[in-house]
């Protein structure tokens, strides 16, 4: 993790592996297209049931999404800045968790 200082603010950003990048990636475009499938279906005026069960489809792969990417997150940013003695990473952590289970 790396922070960048700009002249208002300080941004974070994470040096990802070339393989968790791509994976990532490839979830979103799996995920975009999903969803541009979803646009052509009520486009299509195709029944309802049947959107909701690809929208359901794309929920769970979104859900997905933030699983892995939390997991790395834990597994690298949080663990290293707890190593450094960076425990306000740990409050970090827990309000994060705490919207995604809202």
């Amino acid at each position: 993790m790396i922070e960048e200082q700009t002249e208002n603010c300080c941004h974070k950003t994470k040096e990802r592996t070339e393989k968790e990048y791509k994976d990532l990636i490839h979830r979103l475009n799996r995920i975009e297209g999903q969803v541009r499938g979803i646009k052509g279906m009520v486009e299509k005026d195709v029944y309802c049931t049947n959107i909701l069960v690809q929208v359901a489809a794309v929920n769970a792969a979104l859900n997905s999404f933030s699983r892995a990417l939390l997991s790395n997150h834990i597994k690298t940013c949080v663990t290293q800045d707890i190593l450094e003695g960076k425990e306000e990473t740990v409050d970090e952590l827990v309000a994060t968790l705490q919207k995604l289970m809202k």
